[in-house]
């Protein structure tokens, strides 16, 4: 019976890829930037703000992309360079070739940006994932990272509390949950997956009235971008990576500013407290009102603390 109903729902759900071409006119704009990496894989990034400034690079989580950033891209740009991209299996970098989407390619990629537009050291800053991607990307190059910014970062995997029950998480989005499921990543790349990029959207927000219309054809159509969709489906099962040794923290010395929202319903706040014991050198700003894309609920709150963290650098 399982099986009839998986079957009916691939058919009667079923919406194919959204051609790449279509996608990329209406994404991009004047100030994205293509790189072809050595392994192949095409990289969406952006190089905006003061030229002359500190530089400080901007990772998006996962499901998102660089437009995440373009709120405080606005802001912060008017005093520092900021350089945003889009992650393998992401925005309008989507698919690569080698098929690769852990850890290690986000580190190499953000590396390759970094070397593109030729930064030797720079700010790192990263939401969810992207939070996950800046300490890793720090333990391994800590010579280039001046200084980090985690905005509701994913943490170590051993930090992860599975039986953290509370309301907020309860209430969180569904697609996180399901893409753990091996049933429903047998059928998810023939699904129409807007009702779940809605639902985790309005959880993902904390109900923000920055959920427009236009935001949500954002996600559904570079998720759906020819490619991506079973580009993400080729990550690991969860969309924290697996870390087979327990990171020591304590190494990553810079400067580092904790941005949390206590209405995060995807990473509890207490994982804030957990950055704070674990790094040597740390700021932690907690709002109580917002989710876990603090950054885009309230930009200029936001951004401030941003900018008077990087002022007293």
């Amino acid at each position: 019976m399982l099986i009839v109903l998986l079957i009916a729902a691939s058919v009667f759900l079923f919406e194919g890829d959204i051609p790449a071409a279509q996608v990329d006119a209406k994404y991009s704009n004047a100030e994205s930037q293509f790189l072809i990496m050595e392994n192949g894989a095409r990289v969406h990034y952006r190089d905006q703000g003061q030229e002359d400034g500190m530089p400080v690079v901007l990772v998006h989580g996962a499901m998102a992309s660089l437009h995440t950033w373009e709120p405080w891209v606005e802001i912060l740009g008017q005093r520092y360079r900021v350089i945003t991209l889009d992650l393998p299996a992401h925005g309008l970098t989507g698919a690569v070739p080698s098929g690769e989407y852990g850890a290690e390619a986000f580190t190499q990629t953000i590396d390759a940006v970094a070397n593109e537009v030729g930064l030797d050291t720079f700010v790192l800053g990263g939401n969810s994932m992207g939070g996950g991607a800046t300490w890793r990307y720090a333990l391994e190059h800590p010579q280039r990272v001046s200084a980090m910014v985690l905005v509701d970062s994913v943490p170590p995997t051993n930090w992860q509390d599975d039986s953290d029950d509370s309301e907020s998480r309860r209430s969180g989005p569904v697609a996180f949950s399901l893409l753990r499921q091996g049933w429903f990543r047998a059928i998810a790349g023939a699904l129409d997956p807007a009702p779940l990029i809605g639902q985790g959207l309005r959880a993902a927000y904390n109900d923000s009235p920055v959920v427009t219309e236009a935001l949500v054809d954002r996600y559904y159509e570079l998720i759906m971008r020819e490619g991506t969709r079973a580009a993400i489906l080729g990550r690991t099962n969860s969309y924290g990576d697996i870390d087979t040794k327990t990171p020591d923290l304590s190494l990553l010395t810079q400067p580092t500013l904790v941005i949390w929202g206590a209405q995060d319903s995807v990473i509890p706040v207490s994982a804030a407290a957990a950055f704070e014991a674990a790094l040597p050198n740390v700021r932690t700003v907690i709002f109580d009102d917002l989710g876990h894309i603090p950054m885009e609920e309230d930009p200029q709150r936001t951004a401030a603390e941003v900018v008077s963290f990087l002022d007293a650098l």
